[in-house]
């Protein structure tokens, strides 16, 4: 009797070993991916958002996507609630770099796997965390030289009765901003314009919030005629752009070039007028997908994340845009 209730004893342990076991094991392949982006309601950071979940749900891995607005507050927490739910792997678009310390302990306190996506940023040692997005300097660089062109070809500076400002709409407070602009005011100068000439316009990286820093500059400078506007990304264009209409500077007198091509590319689609003459399009198509691949591989693969990885970059213009561009995007431009 004994040795059988203890048989029974040893049985009834192995099936509740065994049901632990299982239990762990589907723990262990129920993974979640987190997407964390600043201004998420901005063209570009949705469908960053968007390529991140498909890609990963055909990784069979679920995900979460969250708005930290331009709050670095909220980003921390949306860090800590990501741990909390589980995340093997956060992607992050910092709302404002100075975070980075503080998430990148947290992520390693809680063994997740963390990537830094369009801003980079740098733990409590000075160390950069893995970074997925594009390179600043490359950026501003080609977003430059097509300004530079346009403006050659529009014989603007060989006419000594005209007088050529920029507007260099700037997030001075992100460096990968300050690289972008950065390198697009070097091309202008090798273009020829005045240094003097060159305004910047320091906005939060929000379209109404370029449009209201801008007009002032453009009052203070009434004895401008033609005018060159570049910047961190398509929304500080448009809103530059915008102001300058408000001015009453027509878009034959504008040369505008953005980064990004989601806002350039809406009055292309519409057949309308527009300062926007030419983009350097970025997909957060290509972000969102690869920052996946880049999780997957780490958590699942044991691959370490490489510390930069680079997606690609073209510029587009009103005659090119519909080749050059997928068709998602293509989509988002209307028309």
């Amino acid at each position: 009797m004994r040795k059988k209730l203890f048989s029974m004893i040893f049985l009834l342990s192995l099936i509740l070993s065994i049901g632990i076991n299982a239990s762990i094991l589907a723990q262990d392949e129920d993974l979640l991916f987190v997407a964390i982006n600043k201004s998420a309601d901005q063209q570009y950071f949705i469908d960053q958002q968007s390529a991140f979940s498909e890609t990963s749900e055909e990784f069979g891995i679920a995900t979460l996507t969250f708005d930290a607005q331009l709050d670095p507050n909220l980003g921390i927490t949306l860090v800590e609630d990501a741990i909390s739910a589980g995340a093997s792997g956060i992607a992050i678009t910092v709302p404002d770099q100075t975070i980075g310390p503080a998430i990148a302990q947290l992520a390693a306190d809680a063994g997740v796997v963390l990537i830094a996506t369009d801003d980079p940023i740098m733990d409590a040692d000075g160390n950069p965390v893995p970074f997925v997005g594009f390179n600043g300097t490359d950026m501003g660089t080609r977003v430059g030289e097509a300004a530079a062109q346009l403006l050659t070809e529009s014989g603007w500076l060989d006419d000594d009765s005209l007088r050529v400002g920029v507007l260099s709409v700037e997030v001075q407070t992100l460096s990968v901003c300050n690289d972008r602009t950065d390198a697009e005011r070097e091309q202008m100068i090798a273009a020829g314009v005045s240094e003097d000439n060159i305004f910047a316009v320091p906005y939060t990286g929000e379209a109404l919030s370029a449009q209201d820093a801008a007009a002032p500059v453009i009052t203070a400078n009434p004895d401008i005629d033609r005018w060159v506007v570049f910047g961190c990304n398509d929304e500080g264009v448009l809103g530059t752009l915008n102001s300058l209409a408000t001015a009453g500077i027509s878009d034959d007198n504008v040369i505008g070039v953005g980064l990004g091509a989601y806002e350039a590319c809406r009055p292309w689609a519409a057949g309308q007028s527009s300062g926007f003459r030419a983009a350097l399009f970025i997909s957060g198509l290509d972000v969102g997908a690869t920052a996946s691949q880049v999780l997957y591989d780490a958590v699942v693969n044991g691959i370490e994340p490489p510390a930069e990885t680079f997606a690609p970059t073209s510029i587009v213009t009103p005659d090119n845009y519909a080749e050059l561009m997928d068709s998602i995007s293509l989509s988002n431009c209307g028309g």
